[in-house]
C-alpha cells in the first residue's frame, strides 16, 4: 500500500516541480547554497557528498564553485548501487559525464572518495517530512547505500516540497536534517 502512495505522490510532485519557471528555480537554488554557506555544519565540514542536479532538483553547483577547496564526492549509479568518486571542482567539467538515467556522474576511472572521513552528506528527494523522512525517485539507490553511510545526512528540496508526513516503509530511515531555501532543521 505504501508503495501505491508513495508511487502517486512522487508522480504528482515531480510533475509540480516541472512547473518551476527557470528563474525561480535558479532563485532558490541560490538561496539553499546561501542557507548552506552560512550554516556551521557546512562550514565545519571537509569532506561532503553531494549531487549534480536533475530533474530541476536544487542546483548545487555554486556552492561548490565557491567552495573548491572542501573535498567534494559525487555519486556514480554501478548496477544498483552508488559508488562515490572524488572530483576537483576547479576540474569539474572533464571529470563529468552524462551516466544513469541520464544524471551527469562521476567518470568511472576517477579515484573513490574515502567514505569513513565524510563529514557531510548532500541527498536530493522529490520531497522530505517533518520528521525527517525522505521521498526518493524510487529506485533504492540511497535507501540501500544510506543506513551504511558516515557523515550528517540533510535532505535538500525546494520548501513547497517539505511536508507535515509521508508515508514511509520499514527499510525507510530519518535524515539529520533538511535544508530548503527557507529553513534549516536540525532533528534532535
Amino acid at each position: 500500500m505504501n508503495r501505491q502512495l508513495k508511487r502517486q505522490l512522487r508522480k504528482t510532485l515531480l510533475k509540480l516541480r516541472s512547473q518551476i519557471d527557470r528563474e525561480i528555480w535558479m532563485q532558490k537554488s541560490r538561496a539553499i547554497g546561501d542557507r548552506l554557506a552560512n550554516w556551521q555544519p557546512f562550514q565545519q565540514a571537509q569532506n561532503i557528498l553531494a549531487f549534480t542536479s536533475f530533474r530541476l532538483e536544487p542546483d548545487l553547483s555554486p556552492l561548490w564553485q565557491r567552495f573548491p577547496d572542501k573535498n567534494w564526492g559525487f555519486p556514480r549509479c554501478l548496477e544498483k548501487n552508488l559508488l562515490w568518486h572524488h572530483v576537483a571542482i576547479a576540474d569539474f567539467e572533464n571529470s563529468m559525464r552524462s551516466g544513469a538515467f541520464g544524471i551527469l556522474e562521476p567518470r568511472h576511472d576517477l579515484k573513490l572518495i574515502d567514505l569513513a572521513s565524510i563529514d557531510l552528506i548532500l541527498i536530493p528527494a522529490v520531497a522530505c517530512d517533518r520528521q525527517g523522512y525522505r521521498l526518493g525517485y524510487g529506485g533504492g539507490f540511497y535507501d540501500r547505500w544510506l543506513p551504511h553511510s558516515i557523515g550528517l545526512k540533510v535532505g535538500i528540496i525546494f520548501d513547497e516540497f517539505y511536508v507535515d508526513e509521508l508515508p514511509r516503509d520499514p527499510w525507510d530511515m530519518p535524515l539529520d536534517a533538511v535544508i530548503t531555501e527557507k529553513y534549516d532543521t536540525n532533528k534532535d
